[in-house]
């Protein structure tokens, strides 16, 4: 199908690219329950912005587009790694864990493996005017190999590697209705302020002109296969 879709490109003279994003450094201290948040806000139990403050991606994206990411680097919840670094999809061997203290700051709680990269989309507000969301769990393998995901405002989300468990496929991550900002952080139980090390997430977003050449292409597709029956 590659083949094909490739083929239909060029047979109407285009080419499609993506665009790579940003490369985000995203510190084990970075508290997701903080985004958007002002300056002297907290999160359990010592967090505080700006010092905690999940890192905001700067990409332009429209409601309905999908982002995709490509991670590097390695974090761990404990002061000084004591607990062992761990990569971005989460330190296996210390199970899943949940916010200690639920919901936070208008943004819903998250059941995930700890020290995993976690996003959430916000719109233009300050997240902790209005309820939180339903919680997303990923607890377990399967809940972790999606091909796509669609959370909602305010919906803290399992992010990890970016890649379903084959270790290749790119998973996407589309953006609700409503969504400006993306905020990114590392999943912790607690006091995100103690942990160590880093990781490094390029953000990328298909340009609308690539998405415009998918539909032209499945249309020049279409017109072949037609033609051939």
């Amino acid at each position: 199908m590659k083949h094909v879709f490739a083929a239909a490109l060029l047979s109407l003279g285009l080419t499609a690219t993506v665009s790579a994003g940003p490369i985000v450094v995203v510190a084990a201290t970075d508290n997701p329950w903080l985004a958007g948040m002002p300056n002297g806000s907290t999160a359990a139990f010592f967090d505080l912005a700006p010092f905690n403050s999940a890192e905001q991606v700067l990409v332009a994206f429209s409601a309905g587009q999908f982002l995709t990411f490509a991670v590097s680097g390695q974090t761990d919840h404990c002061d000084g790694g004591g607990c062992g670094f761990a990569g971005a999809d989460g330190d296996l061997f210390e199970g899943v864990w949940g916010k200690a203290v639920g919901d936070e700051n208008g943004i819903s709680n998250l059941i995930s493996p700890i020290d995993a990269l976690v996003g959430v989309f916000l719109g233009p507000g300050q997240p902790d005017v209005t309820g939180a969301p339903a919680t997303l769990d990923f607890s377990t393998l399967a809940s972790r190999d999606f091909d796509s995901l669609s959370p909602l405002l305010k919906q803290a989300f399992f992010i990890g590697d970016g890649l379903r468990n084959d270790g290749t496929t790119v998973q996407k991550f589309f953006a609700p209705a409503g969504a400006t900002r993306l905020y990114l952080g590392l999943m912790d139980g607690f006091d995100n302020w103690n942990n160590a090390g880093a990781l490094e997430v390029e953000v990328n977003v298909p340009e609308p002109a690539v998405l415009a050449l998918l539909g032209v292409a499945g249309v020049a597709i279409a017109r072949r296969r037609r033609r051939r029956a």
